[in-house]
């Protein structure tokens, strides 16, 4: 299993291909629908988003609150496809990876690209477990989305797939394996 580092480089990005399996390390912001909404809205007003997009990666996830002594709540991946409408343009502003579930749209697809972009797949119900892979975690903006807010992580060897890689094939379209 290859290890990346976030924030990623495009000589990265193009050597994973469709099907990797990765752990991600580094730093990397949380969003779902309300803040991505919020955040759609601010740049497209010509404003500040709350963190730079340029090499970021977005985990589509909303951390539960964090019992006494831990770092985080439990932490897993939201469907994506709840995302698309915004995430095109955000791709074009500089956004590399998107973490999520699901398959993406034709549109996303295209903007993953167009402007050499990843989609990795994390896997849904292991949240208690992708909880530990954070070492740290602050809230950055949207307080009163509360669990939904922007959150920056570090997180350490996160294990995801590629499930779009950059030149578009995609594990959601792969032929069926008889079994």
């Amino acid at each position: 299993m290859r290890e990346i580092t976030l924030p990623i480089n495009d000589e990265t990005i193009s050597s994973l291909n469709m099907g990797d399996q990765l752990t991600v390390s580094g730093m990397l912001f949380t969003a779902r629908d309300a803040a991505l909404g919020r955040i759609f809205g601010l740049v497209k007003a010509g404003e500040e988003p709350p963190f730079e997009f340029k090499g970021q990666a977005v985990f589509y996830a909303g951390p539960a609150p964090a019992k006494p002594g831990k770092i985080i709540g439990s932490i897993g991946p939201t469907t994506s496809g709840r995302m698309d409408s915004y995430s095109p343009f955000l791709i074009a502003k500089g956004l590399k990876v998107m973490i999520g579930k699901g398959d993406r749209s034709r549109e996303v697809i295209e903007a993953i690209i167009t402007h050499r972009g990843l989609y990795l797949a994390a896997i849904g119900g292991a949240a208690a477990l992708m909880a530990k892979c954070v070492k740290s975690a602050r809230q950055i903006a949207f307080y009163d989305l509360q669990t939904e807010a922007v959150w920056e992580l570090v997180v350490e060897r996160l294990p995801v797939v590629v499930a779009i890689d950059s030149s578009g094939k995609n594990i959601f379209t792969r032929p069926s394996i008889p079994l």
